[in-house]
């Protein structure tokens, strides 16, 4: 997540406009304190509303927690994580080394 100030605006609109158009959110601030959320106008947006977009966006991007991403949806865990499934989402992230580790412990 992108990070401006309300001063970088003036200097980074096109920064800002760029970040979105990937699928960026950005966070723009005053004096150091959040004033609001710049989120990417996407189909995800349209589809599922504005909570549950931001919440899958938020835990793709390993931001929030899964118990975080679904408590901002507004669902229940298991329903969440269904919607993941059904976008291909992972909702296990681990890497080679902590998969190794899991298989060593599990036998």
């Amino acid at each position: 997540m992108d990070t401006f100030t309300v001063r970088d605006l003036r200097e980074h609109t096109g920064n800002l406009i760029h970040g979105a158009e990937e699928g960026n959110l950005s966070l723009i601030t005053k004096h150091g304190r959040p004033v609001f959320l710049a989120v990417p106008f996407t189909k995800d947006l349209i589809s599922f509303g504005l909570n549950t977009a931001l919440a899958i966006k938020l835990f793709k991007d390993e931001i929030i927690t899964i118990e975080k991403a679904a408590k901002i949806a507004g669902i229940s865990m298991e329903s969440f994580i269904e919607k993941l499934g059904q976008l291909g989402v992972p909702v296990v992230n681990y890497s080679a080394d902590e998969l190794d580790q899991e298989l060593k412990n599990f036998e």
